[in-house]
């Protein structure tokens, strides 16, 4: 018997007109790194988020990399990282020979707690050790809460680099992500809103902070007619090639937005899901009966591109049916998903740096799932993945634990 085709967590999306700008390369022979392509991107980018210079790279790790580069971060130093999100986002403080620091998350959007952040900074300071950067995500599309972020970081004079590598075509009261930090990254992996296949860009208002991230970006080559080098340097640049194919996505990325979201809509839908918020827990409108899914509403003001659509799985209202029982469904049924970031704390690469939470991100790894989310899902795809959670919640018996252990966050007494 012939098996169903795989269905990717989050596919590329090509629309076509990539190739024009690619085909435009190759007839102008313009192969090398740099070019027309890489200076449009580029512009559409500032356009876009409304930053005033953009340096596309590699990835966004290098983007981030350079940021903690132009922040001056050196060996020895401290940066305060986001403990729930992907390695990418720690890793380059390794690079500099800093330490990472990690700060739990806010159980409204899943990122960085501003008031554990402070509590983190204070606790530092006071061990001699001011850090020299804040890296915030946005994860899974939803934005973090930039401005107490912003407010907490202003107060100790430490800058904030924002990792938006999730977050493209996301907004906080009509202002775009990409937009919030001192420096913010993009990212343009395969799996993300748009892509260039591999890519990233650094973002920032400053024009002297994008022209040093270039210089350092093309092996930090000086001025002259031989190459001359008289500070360390990194082969970041994204090709002319690439670029073009970030150009023409660029043309796609409102209607991706658009797919994305309504995917979310979808699976709310179809699950008959259940909000993540205190509010809606006890409001009235809230559902007498409960399956067990959980879904991260929206706060006030806050719009998200919805890159991943995510879920919480709560065994006690499910009838013991966890995140990785569904996981192993969907997988048998030629479904990719996957569980939510394990945080940085918890990973044996970081496991003896700083921690400062109280275990919000190490619930959410435990219940979390991520299902698939491409902007290029059709709706028999969706249907099949609704109807095999659906199925392996009909095996479990759900009488007996109905409405008794609701998913809660418990902050515990200081």
């Amino acid at each position: 018997m012939k098996s169903a085709s795989r269905i990717y967590l989050s596919s590329p999306h090509m629309n076509g007109s990539e190739l024009n700008y690619i085909h435009e390369a190759f007839r102008k022979n313009w192969i090398a790194p740099l070019g027309a392509n890489v200076d449009g991107f580029e512009e559409d980018l500032q356009a876009f988020t409304s930053r005033g210079h953009a340096a596309v790279v590699s990835s966004g790790t290098s983007a981030l990399h350079l940021a903690l580069v132009l922040c001056g971060v050196e060996s020895g130093d401290e940066v305060i990282c986001q403990s729930f999100t992907f390695t990418a986002s720690a890793n380059p403080i390794r690079y500099q020979g800093a330490t990472p620091v990690f700060v739990d998350s806010e159980t409204e959007t899943w990122n960085m707690d501003p008031a554990i952040l402070e509590k983190a900074i204070l606790d530092r300071i006071k061990n001699g050790k001011k850090p020299k950067a804040i890296i915030v995500v946005h994860l899974y599309g939803m934005p973090a809460k930039m401005r107490r972020i912003q407010k907490v970081a202003s107060t100790y004079g430490i800058p904030v680099i924002e990792d938006a590598a999730e977050a493209l075509g996301s907004m906080v009261e009509d202002r775009k992500c990409g937009s919030f930090g001192l420096l913010s990254v993009l990212s343009f992996n395969g799996n993300k809103i748009i892509t260039t296949s591999g890519g990233g860009a650094l973002l920032a208002d400053d024009k002297k902070s994008i022209e040093r991230a270039r210089f350092l970006a093309t092996q930090a080559r000086d001025q002259a007619a031989h190459y001359e080098h008289s500070q360390l340097g990194y082969n970041y640049r994204m090709s002319n090639i690439v670029a073009g194919i970030g150009r023409g996505q660029m043309n796609s990325l409102d209607e991706y937005v658009l797919a994305r979201r309504a995917n979310h809509d979808f699976y709310f839908r179809e699950l008959n899901g259940n909000w993540l918020t205190a509010a809606d827990a006890s409001a009235k409108s809230r559902k007498e009966s409960s399956n067990g899914i959980y879904f991260l509403k929206e706060p006030a003001g806050y719009f998200s591109n919805r890159w991943l659509t995510t879920i919480l799985v709560n065994p006690a209202e499910t009838g013991g049916v966890t995140r990785e029982d569904l996981r192993l469904a969907l997988e048998k049924e030629n479904i990719e998903s996957r569980p939510l970031w394990k945080p940085m704390h918890m990973q044996p690469l970081y496991e003896n740096s700083p921690y400062y939470g109280w275990g919000v991100s190490d619930r959410l790894f435990e219940l979390g799932l991520c299902l698939p989310s491409g902007s290029n899902l059709t709706d028999e795809e969706r249907f099949r993945v609704v109807s095999t959670i659906k199925k392996r919640l009909k095996k479990a018996d759900m009488n007996s634990k109905q409405n008794n252990s609701r998913v809660t966050f418990t902050r515990p007494a200081e």
